[in-house]
């Protein structure tokens, strides 16, 4: 278990840096000493939201760009003052990774009728006249996806804005994951980046969200009624 602990480590660490080649130890040192401080001091935070609202989606290392490529095929060592920040992909001409919302496991189409990958990477239509890109469904948000916008971000930019930023980590291309919490949707994230804790009058007297998500070994789940009040069941 120690040899396949240690080469998961190796895969989150040095990703696709080196393609289908396997670093010498001296090399996986190197690297280390290298890459990792600079990577701890410049990550981006990625994602997807409409301007003003919850991170709806939080992009991790193997999340699909638009291009077809995952983000950890995506160049995301290097500082940069640039705004908005490139994230290139590192296996196609794509300039920047561009988040595209699926229609649970296939694709979603746009209001052109012709599917996402019917799009070039500057989002015009292959089949038809359709200047833009614009994806015809709703986001548990309850905005248009069209709305949003993919982003990327410092920590400092995610510092000033509240959101959570979690720990320096040394794994490539993290994106915008900071724990469990960030795999799930924005409207079902109770974290600063999401739709946040509830407040008490409107999850019970206890004011804890725990409670009707995870009851107490032997009991029932809390029955809702009215305007957020909880009453239990006997």
């Amino acid at each position: 278990m120690q040899h396949v602990d240690a080469y998961f480590e190796y895969h989150r660490i040095v990703g696709d840096e080196v393609g289908d080649d396997v670093m010498t130890p001296e090399e996986y040192e190197r690297y280390k000493k290298e890459v990792l401080p600079e990577r701890m001091k410049n990550r981006f935070y990625t994602g997807w939201r409409i301007e003003g609202g919850i991170d709806c989606k939080l992009v991790g290392p193997e999340t699909k760009c638009h291009c077809g490529h995952r983000y950890r095929q995506h160049k995301t060592d290097y500082p940069t003052g640039e705004r908005p920040i490139p994230v290139p992909c590192k296996a196609c001409k794509c300039k920047s990774y561009q988040y595209v919302p699926g229609n649970g496991s296939q694709e979603a189409r746009c209001t052109c009728k012709h599917f996402t990958s019917d799009h070039d990477l500057n989002m015009k239509c292959k089949k038809c006249a359709c200047g833009k890109l614009k994806i015809s469904l709703t986001c548990g948000c309850g905005n248009a996806s069209y709305l949003h916008h993919t982003f990327v971000e410092t920590k400092e930019e995610r510092i000033a804005s509240g959101k959570p930023v979690g720990k320096d980590v040394p794994f490539a291309a993290m994106g915008g994951l900071t724990g469990f919490s960030s795999l799930a949707e924005g409207y079902m994230r109770f974290d600063p980046s999401g739709a946040r804790v509830l407040p008490p009058d409107q999850i019970g007297e206890r004011g804890r969200i725990e409670e009707l998500m995870f009851p107490e070994p032997g009991q029932s789940m809390p029955a809702i009624e009215g305007k957020g009040k909880v009453k239990k069941k006997r």
